[in-house]
């Protein structure tokens, strides 16, 4: 049987790169304290370089989940108002979290940035328990609709390769 996995080609590498820059919110799915996996809706942005990143509470489950086991998966992608949500593209990212706390000189300028998409987080985005989680992408699936799969790299969407 052939793959159904699709060479990746611009097009693919476009429709991913405007999924994460469109994604408001995403899944994000994490390794709770006895392994089991826990998926969770998150407020999603980039950093000013493009990567994938949330605004997150160290009093959320998530958070403390996050730090013990930074590995991770966000899917983001919403389906539209008509038709089936499977023929809507979605991506998922896997990779790992890393924190960058208000202490951090890269703070203020990522908080700058997240504020431009996400307004209403001025709200809360200076409490002490509010840090950036920023995601180091290692992978990509790209579901472009149905019949479209693909597998994108760090370099397909313009990251860092963390190899």
């Amino acid at each position: 049987m052939p793959s159904p996995i699709r060479p990746t080609d611009d097009e693919a590498r476009k429709l991913a790169r405007d999924l994460i820059d469109r994604a408001r919110h995403g899944a994000l799915a994490t390794l709770w304290e006895d392994g089991q996996p826990m998926v969770t809706r998150v407020a999603v942005g980039t950093t000013p370089d493009g990567a994938p990143c949330t605004l997150i509470s160290d009093l959320s489950d998530h958070t403390r989940a996050l730090k013990a086991h930074p590995a991770c998966s966000l899917l983001v992608g919403e389906p539209g108002d008509k038709g089936d949500p499977l023929t809507h593209p979605r991506l998922t990212l896997l990779g790992r979290m890393r924190f960058v706390p208000h202490a951090s000189p890269d703070y203020a300028p990522m908080a700058a940035h997240y504020l431009r998409d996400h307004p209403k987080s001025k709200l809360y985005i200076d409490f002490a328990d509010f840090s950036f989680a920023v995601m180091a992408v290692s992978a990509a699936h790209l579901n472009g609709g149905f019949g479209k799969a693909f597998r994108l790299t760090p370099a397909d969407l313009g990251l860092p390769d963390i190899g």
